[in-house]
């Protein structure tokens, strides 16, 4: 097991967790548990379920820290996923962020230093 875990929220979801100091969706509420990914499958997990957001907040997790409730399960048959999810069985807080970072969904940019030189040519 790795040593974080991360949760992606909607810029929404982030705000209501720093208000209420309590990191959760309605999918985890639905679920009875918080969805956490750890660092291999965080890239699909944003690909899959935040496609449509210009804007997430991803939070880093430290596994340790949260392991008395911290499951790793396996997916449930016929899902596109497979392999085995670490799901927080209790009440995930701001308090046990280590890392935060605002994700912004960004087409390719040429770096500022070739457009500048662009400018000498």
């Amino acid at each position: 097991m790795g040593s974080n875990v991360y949760k992606i929220l909607t810029i929404e979801e982030w705000e209501n967790a720093q208000k209420n100091n309590l990191i959760s969706t309605s999918l985890d509420n639905k679920d009875g548990f918080v969805h956490l990914s750890n660092t291999k499958q965080l890239a699909v997990t944003l690909a899959l379920y935040f496609s449509d957001q210009d804007r997430v907040a991803l939070l880093q997790i430290d596994a340790e820290s949260v392991r008395e409730a911290l499951v790793y399960e396996k997916t449930k048959p016929g899902l596109k996923r497979s392999g085995e999810f670490p799901h927080f069985y209790g009440d995930l807080k701001i308090s046990h962020i280590t890392k935060f970072w605002i994700l912004e969904r960004k087409a390719l940019e040429i770096p500022e230093e070739i457009i500048l030189d662009l400018e000498i040519s």
